[in-house]
């Protein structure tokens, strides 16, 4: 009979720690635990261990608002965002886990003429690189999303659109699940509450490092702690350009879904979707100061509320049921830091801000190739952190005009 209630682990019980890895990987979200993944996958490399200081994915991977989008606004942003589309496309079949992908469209509103000329900019850079992404007028915007108030009612009415068919939702846990549970059956090694308290340094390489557990020596490292990344480098003498922000979030009572597109007012400053549970799940701007206090503020609810009830009025009665708050890092140039440093055998995906979960998979990919290789890849190169002193910045703020 005991046998009948046995648990079936999603993942290996933690291990003891050994003395020696070929890779340690500091950070247990979507972007160490994809590392770890395709390190084991693609390239054979499997005695990995991944060392997060909290339970896995509880950090930015847990805390964002969930959308997937290619559509942006730098050739190599857009180029590199549509090659993770393309991998979440797939990867609940490569994963055998069912990551509740739905594409249905994502829809970036503009309430004036400069926005309406910044989307026409967009989507032209987006089409020149085959990434599906047009201007839309408010009739197509009305046979898309019916429930929006399209009238000249509103404070800021909607004069069209950037239309990108192929972005969508995602459940972010699943996610995390999903690349945990594949990294383990490869072999890889998961340490939940480990916390990276320092590295051994001898000239340029990271020869040890230091955990609340002991010490682990490393043939190379790579750190994907997302918010923490300014205080992790810090460890291992690495400074980076990083500020650390926080972004805030709330989902409502769940209703009968009828909300099957993603929309984004980057004039109004928030972004709402329906979650497959009928919840209405809202966000807005990164706060501008700097903190790394999780508080979240009345004024975001207030502000958040007031312009979503210009463009659903019908929400008008219903309840808030949480709000939560995650941290973002922020380069000066809106884009990651991903690849080498300085140091010989530390690599960094960093910097991210409210984009990094759209990037998990390709992030992975290649990453796993940089640290088997020992070469950059083509579509990572921009995004090296050398480019702030060589003056090659990649500056994505046009499409970072309100954070998703």
């Amino acid at each position: 009979m005991k046998d009948i209630f046995v648990v079936n682990r999603m993942w290996r019980p933690r291990q003891e720690l050994k003395r020696r890895y070929d890779v340690v990987v500091v950070g247990g979200g979507s972007h160490g635990l994809a590392t770890a993944y395709f390190l084991a996958k693609r390239h054979g490399i499997r005695d990995v261990c991944v060392l997060e200081r909290s339970y896995i994915g509880s950090g930015a991977s847990g805390r964002n608002t969930t959308i997937i989008r290619s559509n942006y606004r730098t050739p190599e942003g857009a180029e590199f965002y549509r090659e993770s589309v393309r991998l979440y496309q797939r990867l609940s079949a490569e994963l055998d886990f069912n990551l509740m992908f739905s594409q249905h469209g994502h829809l970036t509103l503009a309430h004036s003429d400069r926005a309406m000329v910044t989307m026409q900019e967009r989507a032209e850079v987006n089409q020149l690189l085959g990434i599906d992404s047009k201007v839309v007028k408010p009739d197509v915007i009305s046979e898309l999303c019916p429930q929006l108030d399209l009238s000249d009612h509103p404070a800021y009415p909607i004069m069209g659109a950037l239309y990108h068919a192929p972005g969508g939702i995602i459940r972010h846990d699943a996610v995390v699940w999903a690349f945990a549970r594949g990294a383990d059956r490869l072999g890889v090694e998961i340490h939940p509450y480990t916390e990276v308290t320092g590295f051994r340094r001898e000239d340029d390489r990271v020869t040890a490092v230091e955990t609340t557990r002991g010490r682990i020596e490393a043939d190379q490292v790579v750190s994907a702690t997302a918010g923490w990344s300014s205080l992790v480098g810090g460890l291992a003498e690495l400074r980076l350009p990083i500020t650390t922000h926080i972004l805030q979030a709330f989902v409502t009572e769940p209703m009968k879904p009828f909300l099957d597109v993603v929309i984004v007012s980057s004039q109004l400053h928030v972004y709402v979707s329906q979650t497959d549970r009928g919840e209405f799940l809202i966000g807005a701007e990164i706060e501008p100061y700097t903190t790394y206090k999780s508080i979240g503020t009345l004024g975001f609810l207030e502000y958040s509320a007031r312009h979503v009830l210009e463009l659903f009025p019908q929400l008008e009665r219903i309840k808030v049921l949480r709000t939560w708050t995650g941290l973002c890092d922020l380069s000066p140039d809106y884009s990651p830091i991903l690849g080498k440093t300085e140091i010989d055998n530390l690599h960094v995906s960093a910097g991210w801000g409210t984009y990094g979960f759209k990037a998990a998979p390709i992030v992975g990919v290649t990453l796993a190739e940089l640290v088997a290789t020992r070469k950059t890849p083509d579509l990572i190169a921009p995004f090296a952190l050398e480019r702030f002193h060589t003056d090659t910045l990649v500056s994505e703020l046009a499409a970072a005009a309100v954070s998703h």
